[in-house]
């Protein structure tokens, strides 16, 4: 006797047999909040980066001869210059001296440094600051990213200077890990090659990073510049103690 329940054949509803095809739509890369850059020959830009919209504020600095000089010096005298050090706004100088005996050959630079963490503080009311100055001979981040601060301060006072792309030439999607390893020219961070900003010697910028109150998506994406073998710079950045 036959197994009715295995040779009768079985109906297949209709609609089991109809493969649905849905047209997946690609994914719609985030749109990046507005932002903008600002740029005086006046120390007085540095007020801008108050402004939501604003998140990086230079100050197109000529330095003088002098300072230059004594800066191309340095690091002719003092090949392993790195300063880092928590100062107040009266004792820069004396701070810097301490630190290395080679500033002691650079009055003017020293000077110009108090005058910066003077302007630092006093911008965003801070006591004290971070302060890094230190001869490069590398690229120190030679990859594009974001500060995870609120506000950094950057020279070069002698070399190539930094590097950083307006807010809507970035794809953020790559910044750190989803970069995946690649360079930055083949990684898609930059939209555009051509869109690439840099600061020139002397000028400097207030950084604003994504630590900045409502800036999250917003902070700037800078790079330091590469370096060829014979190739040095000096750098000061100054940052949030308080």
């Amino acid at each position: 006797m036959s197994n009715l329940a295995t040779s009768m054949p079985v109906e297949t509803p209709s609609h089991a047999l109809k493969s649905e095809v849905v047209a997946l739509s690609p994914k719609a890369e985030p749109e990046n909040p507005a932002r903008k850059a600002c740029f005086g020959d006046q120390p007085a830009i540095f007020t801008d980066i108050y402004q939501d919209d604003i998140n990086i504020a230079v100050w197109q600095n000529a330095i003088s001869s002098n300072i230059s000089e004594e800066a191309k010096q340095l690091l002719k005298d003092a090949a392993n210059l790195k300063v880092v050090m928590t100062t107040d706004a009266d004792n820069v100088v004396e701070n810097l001296l301490e630190q290395s005996a080679e500033l002691n050959a650079a009055p003017e630079l020293c000077q110009h440094i108090a005058l910066l963490v003077d302007m630092f503080c006093t911008l965003f009311e801070l006591k004290r600051v971070g302060l890094r100055l230190t001869h490069l001979t590398h690229a120190m981040c030679p990859k594009f990213h974001v500060d995870k601060v609120p506000c950094r301060l950057v020279t070069t006072f002698t070399g190539n200077a930094t590097e950083w792309l307006p807010n809507n030439a970035v794809d953020r999607t790559k910044l750190g890990f989803g970069g995946k390893g690649l360079p930055d020219n083949s990684s898609g961070i930059i939209r555009d090659l051509n869109r690439i900003n840099q600061l020139a010697a002397g000028d400097v910028a207030l950084l604003k990073g994504e630590s900045w109150y409502n800036n999250e998506g917003g902070g700037i994406v800078h790079r330091s510049p590469s370096l060829s073998d014979n190739e040095q710079r000096l750098l000061l950045t100054l940052d949030f103690s308080d």
